[in-house]
């Protein structure tokens, strides 16, 4: 086969992710549960049938797995079928590509490789849109100051909060009452 879906357990939850013929359609970080996991990968790339990934896709699989258990791994060798994807993102995602795990940059640093410090508003929304988070690291991408910004992803900004300590990234983020687990806020 060809075209599929599979789900598997990390270290975040458990991911989806979608593969065609040119390389991984869409990576989908965990919903609250896995319909709803499944309901965004067909929201994404149609209705496909969950079954296991081929070798390629499973190499890939392993690798994201292994990079959330914090292992230091790079994903910029995964195939990703860009055909549907705007030019500008794929500069935008290109660049991404190449923050190694545990470093970031900032989405005026990727404007400014781009040409214009300006464009720091557009590469916010690209990687909004980005649809192989993880492989495409936006987590990976802050606001100004090291602060963390925004993040798309069920779970916001915990979520990738969460993606970057265990990649042992830095983030001038002071966790409010309302950030820290239960047990850490008395409860």
């Amino acid at each position: 086969m060809t075209n599929g879906y599979s789900l598997f357990d990390t270290a975040v939850g458990r991911c989806g992710v979608a593969w065609g013929e040119g390389g991984l359609i869409a990576v989908q970080l965990p919903q609250p549960n896995e319909g709803q996991t499944r309901t965004r990968l067909a929201q994404r790339c149609g209705e496909l049938e969950e079954c296991a990934p081929p070798p390629h896709v499973a190499a890939a699989i392993a690798a994201m797995i292994a990079l959330l258990a914090g292992e230091a791994r790079g994903l910029d060798d995964i195939a990703l079928d860009m055909t549907d994807v705007p030019d500008f993102n794929r500069k935008v995602y290109a660049i991404a590509r190449a923050i190694p795990p545990g470093e970031t940059l900032t989405y005026g640093d990727i404007a400014r490789r781009l040409g214009d410090v300006a464009l720091s508003r557009q590469v916010g929304q690209a990687l909004g849109q980005n649809p192989f988070p993880i492989v495409v690291p936006c987590h990976r991408v802050l606001a100004a100051g090291a602060r963390p910004g925004g993040f798309s992803a069920s779970g916001g900004t915990a979520t990738k909060l969460r993606m970057l300590a265990i990649e042992g990234a830095y983030v001038n983020h002071t966790p409010s009452l309302f950030d820290l687990p239960r047990q850490e806020a008395g409860q």
